[in-house]
């Protein structure tokens, strides 16, 4: 399709940032992923010794696996049998069956989705398409932003600069450690999303195993789940585990553990966004102008943060579906209803918003460059801000109100050293304890910051 004509800006104006999502999370990547679920179940049946199919040669078993490389015509070919069904999971069973009736394991078709469910099929298929889409995608995009956010806070880790608390001028920190901050707090989310794991369901129609034991009572399906879910993992390098107490879903609180760690960081990476709007705002941080580029329709001069303000509205976006997925997902009337498919099709949707926004965050900082001199200069126009440390080393010495008098002097007023000074001149304390005062500057008075 034509992208001028998507109705999704992720499939039309953004396709070119998301486009590798559509491996995992487009309706022909759902194709392929519920192909490799059934193709990979009929495999370990003809494995397991006690069930009545025939072990399949080395051969057979690419055969089975050469239908994973699926072409959008194949893709195609199952939406057809999914018109005729109504069904999407039993359009992919009736082309599986299809091709393979054209080969040696033509005996062997209506082992196909044995004494499965659709959901049996969809949980692993989104289960694989979560873990791979994950792994290969939304993690190194996102250690991307954490391990650039991390080198500006290693550059200029020793750059003072003014605090604001409440929008307020307040005790100065360093340029680096207010990065530091963001790439501290997206390392621990990030972890923790690499640790997320998934579960995954082979359990029959309400959970009971109930075909799969009246057919076959003498084996040991709970183990045969826990084998099959375990070889996946080995094949495909991901981390699944076996859920053997379900309804005919698997609950998917899991998912939702996923899509909160995904939400906590969109999270922090907005509020990344807005400190970086706002120092951007103050000309403490300047963009690169680029040729060609224009700002404004109307003021030439102008270059606006649109990466950032890009990132935190699609950041926002993605939060959205996120936060549906967590609170409707985990819930299904008594055994099973249907109203988790047609949300469960909108994953790729927030991963790739979210996708959008990181590009967008990289983006906006190549083209950035601190203002040291504008930064400081800053700095050194708020000098009340000493007034803190000069009053905590008067407290030391014991002096009376030491508190409220730094407040009458400073608190609502534009001060400068030299009023601290005489200030300091004034006091009735040791003059070594006066040459300690007057040795604090807003430069130099920014605590441990620099090694934090």
């Amino acid at each position: 399709m034509q992208s001028l004509k998507s109705i999704s800006p992720i499939d039309g104006r953004y396709r070119k940032a998301v486009e590798e999502l559509s491996n995992y999370f487009s309706e022909e990547s759902l194709i392929r992923y519920r192909i490799i679920v059934e193709g990979e179940y009929l495999i370990a049946l003809s494995e397991e010794k006690k069930v009545g199919l025939r072990k399949f040669s080395d051969a057979e078993k690419k055969i089975i696996r050469n239908l994973y490389n699926i072409e959008t015509k194949d893709a195609f070919e199952i939406k057809i049998h999914e018109a005729k069904t109504n069904h999407d999971v039993k359009a992919v069973e009736y082309f599986i069956k299809e091709h393979l009736s054209k080969t040696s394991l033509k005996d062997t078709i209506e082992w196909i989705h044995f004494a499965l469910t659709s959901e049996d099929t969809n949980n692993i298929s989104y289960a694989l398409m979560l873990s791979e889409a994950k792994k290969k995608v939304i993690i190194p995009a996102l250690d991307s932003v954490s391990g650039e956010i991390e080198q500006l806070a290693i550059r200029f880790k020793k750059t003072p600069m003014l605090a604001r608390t409440h929008g307020q001028s307040a005790s100065p920190t360093t340029l680096g450690k207010e990065f530091k901050v963001f790439s501290a707090r997206l390392k621990r989310q990030i972890d923790q999303l690499k640790r997320n794991k998934i579960l995954a369901k082979l359990n029959g129609a309400t959970g009971n195993y109930n075909a799969h034991l009246v057919a076959y009572p003498e084996i040991n399906w709970k183990q045969f789940t826990i084998n099959f879910i375990e070889k996946l993992n080995k094949e495909r390098g991901i981390n699944l585990e076996p859920n053997l107490i379900t309804t005919q879903i698997e609950s998917h609180d899991t998912y939702a553990e996923i899509f909160d760690s995904m939400r906590r960081i969109n999270v922090i990476l907005i509020g990344f966004n807005q400190d970086m709007w706002r120092y951007i705002s103050d000309n403490w941080i300047t963009q690169k102008p680029k040729e060609g580029e224009t700002g404004s329709s109307t003021m030439p001069h102008k270059i606006n943060p649109i990466d950032f303000e890009n990132s935190e509205g699609n950041l926002g976006l993605a939060n959205a579906l996120f936060n549906y997925f967590s609170t409707k997902l985990p819930i299904s009337r008594l055994q099973r209803d249907l109203s988790d498919s047609t949300v469960e099709r909108n994953f790729g949707v927030a991963f790739a918003h979210s996708l959008v926004a990181y590009k967008s965050i990289l983006k906006g900082l190549a083209k950035v460059t601190m203002n040291e001199q504008k930064i400081i200069h800053d700095l050194d126009d708020h000098t009340e801000i000493i007034a803190e440390a000069i009053q905590t080393v008067l407290r030391r010495e014991g002096v009376a109100l030491p508190y409220e008098k730094l407040k009458e002097l400073t608190r609502g007023k534009k001060v400068v050293l030299a009023d601290f000074h005489k200030f300091i001149d004034g006091l009735d304390v040791a003059p070594k304890i006066k040459t300690e005062l007057k040795k604090i500057t807003p430069q130099n008075y920014i605590g441990l910051a620099s090694k934090l």
